[in-house]
């Protein structure tokens, strides 16, 4: 008798890490589906084994009728991973009404349906975090108050202590730190940028970066559904374990890009807020989000990126399989064959 393949839904599967998490789910054998808006690009869902499911998680009533209607005809998940958000919004109220309430929304539709999962895996950030340990550089821990000082990282705080208010719910956070990798855009806009022989850092004291290729934060997401309940409830940073400096990624990009010819500035963060403010209220007013904004100053200023990953490592088995140095090479492959660079 032909053994019954484990029923995963990912949210936000157009997107970058979505995407991949697909992938992952399929290498899996897993019975996959992807749950997608009606205007959200297939362009990275191409694979015929992928089944659609169309949620609006704007309008809750509709979306429990499709979840419903899914249940009827397919029965429930066995696993959930929730990874649609948004990053970058005109109106910075849209992260709470996004990131927490459409969270919230579609959590209690599962409850009320009886589709609660074995596990839901939330993809959430450091960004929670914020500022934390920036004298010291100590590695930010699980233990350590959050302080987050992005509308992005509130809201993800907001919808993880949502999550974690739920004691009969099987839900597992996981906060990766900057995701890279192919299809991926803002760290591609630095990319673009040298080669046309500019790299800019922002401010002149030590700054600790750390980094996640996407692969890696694949590989947490279902080492974590294989644990299954020895996990429920947990929370994990994700990073590939090492630290690096302000121009590590740049030098790296250089170094695939030939070694062009690069001039380097290093601005100090005043000017960057004034920048970023101006950017991000002009885009504002035509309707637009900006890459340069509120949120993205305070990211560029904040100096310590560390956190400790040791948890991930002992409880899930985690192990990065790419450092910057692996990653960006792959990275820029893809973006010189994808015509990108």
């Amino acid at each position: 008798m032909e053994q019954k393949k484990n029923r995963i839904l990912i949210t936000g599967a157009s997107g970058f890490v979505g995407s991949f998490l697909v992938e992952e789910a399929l290498c899996r054998g897993m019975d996959t589906w992807a749950g997608i808006r009606a205007s959200s690009s297939r362009r990275y869902l191409q694979d015929p084994a992928i089944q659609f499911l169309e949620l609006d998680f704007a309008h809750p009533d509709l979306l429990e009728s499709q979840l419903e209607a899914h249940r009827r005809r397919y029965g429930a998940f066995d696993y959930v991973v929730h990874c649609a958000g948004v990053t970058k919004c005109v109106d910075p109220a849209e992260f709470e009404r996004v990131n927490y309430g459409q969270t919230r929304d579609f959590v209690e539709c599962l409850r009320r349906l009886d589709m609660v999962p074995r596990q839901f895996a939330f993809i959430s950030t450091l960004s929670v975090f914020g500022p934390v340990h920036e004298k010291t550089y100590e590695p930010i821990r699980e233990t350590d108050t959050p302080q987050p000082n992005t509308a992005y990282g509130r809201s993800k705080l907001k919808a993880e202590q949502y999550l974690q208010s739920l004691t009969d719910f099987p839900c597992v956070i996981y906060r990766p730190t900057g995701v890279y990798g192919p299809r991926e855009k803002d760290y591609f806009l630095l990319a673009a940028s040298i080669k046309k022989h500019t790299d800019v850092a922002a401010g002149f004291r030590r700054q600790d970066l750390t980094f996640v290729y996407v692969k890696d934060v694949a590989q947490a997401v279902f080492l974590g559904l294989e644990k299954g309940e020895k996990v429920v409830g947990r929370t994990y940073f994700l990073t590939d374990g090492e630290v690096y400096g302000s121009r590590t990624f740049s030098d790296l990009i250089i170094r695939e890009l030939g070694h062009p010819f690069v001039i380097r500035f290093t601005f100090p963060l005043w000017v960057l807020k004034g920048v970023s403010l101006l950017a991000g209220w002009w885009a504002g007013q035509r309707g637009q989000t900006s890459t340069l904004n509120k949120d993205k100053y305070h990211i560029m200023k904040q100096r310590n990126w560390q956190c400790d990953i040791t948890p991930a490592l002992r409880e899930l088995g985690y192990r990065p399989a790419y450092d910057l140095d692996k990653g960006v090479t792959e990275t820029m492959a893809w973006y010189k064959k994808e015509g990108w660079l």
